[in-house]
């Protein structure tokens, strides 16, 4: 159940990361959930390193850390799938 609970947040944080950034990102559905679940994995491990991981109540600091890591993840997975592509395109 853990996977799916993963799977869920990536979603939602990589859907609001590409929301956040302005531009059209074009990277595939599946490519978003990933870049969402490592932002959400930097972004607790920020937490953690600032102490504020196990808190009482809603940790609003670490689903802030969290989204940061997603913007950052899903601008950098933007970047590379588009010279991934970019190359492909050319090379054919």
């Amino acid at each position: 159940m853990n996977w799916f609970w993963a799977i869920v947040v990536g979603l939602v944080l990589g859907l609001i990361a590409k929301a956040i950034l302005p531009g059209k990102q074009r990277i595939p559905l599946v490519l978003t959930i990933i870049c969402g679940m490592i932002g959400a994995a930097l972004g607790n491990w920020g937490a953690s390193g600032l102490g504020v991981r196990h808190t009482h109540g809603i940790d609003w600091i670490r689903h802030a850390l969290q989204l940061i890591g997603a913007v950052v993840v899903v601008a950098l997975g933007d970047r590379v799938w588009a010279g991934v592509r970019g190359r492909r395109r050319s090379d054919v």
